[in-house]
């Protein structure tokens, strides 16, 4: 593959990467205002801390997708920096052959969930909620 297919094929993966973090700081935010909609409204604390803790996985989740995006274009970079392999562009196929089932894919999801990256609102929200609780229950 010439530099220049490699270079058009960084381009456009990096730019859906970019856009994996966009959404996920949607969702970081969502997660604000859930918290804040619990505490104003007195919801039963396992419930407000149920459903931030579904946002805070679904963020796990993104952020693995987005992952995948960052392998195949480390692998880019690396065949631009030597100019002598010929891959055509290969994300889906790299994307199918990394992919993980069951199991494995959920122990991947909890692990991008447990980046400091994606806990960081989480842990502070959830914690809010439970001091709410106490000091009103």
């Amino acid at each position: 593959m010439t530099q220049e297919k490699l270079s058009l094929e960084w381009q456009t993966l990096q730019n859906q990467f970019d856009s994996y973090e966009k959404y996920s700081l949607m969702i970081k935010l969502t997660a604000v205002l859930l918290t804040a909609i619990a505490l104003l409204t007195q919801l039963p604390t396992l419930i407000a801390m149920a459903l931030i803790g579904v946002l805070w996985l679904q963020d796990g989740i993104w952020k693995t997708f987005q992952g995948r995006f960052e392998q195949r274009l480390l692998a880019i970079e690396a065949e631009i920096r030597a100019l002598g392999t010929t891959t055509d562009c290969q994300f889906n196929s790299a994307y199918l052959a990394q992919a993980n089932s069951g199991g494995a894919l959920i122990a991947e999801y909890v692990k991008q969930s447990l980046r400091p990256t994606v806990m960081y609102p989480y842990v502070v929200l959830e914690a809010l909620i439970i001091v709410a609780a106490l000091l009103i229950g």
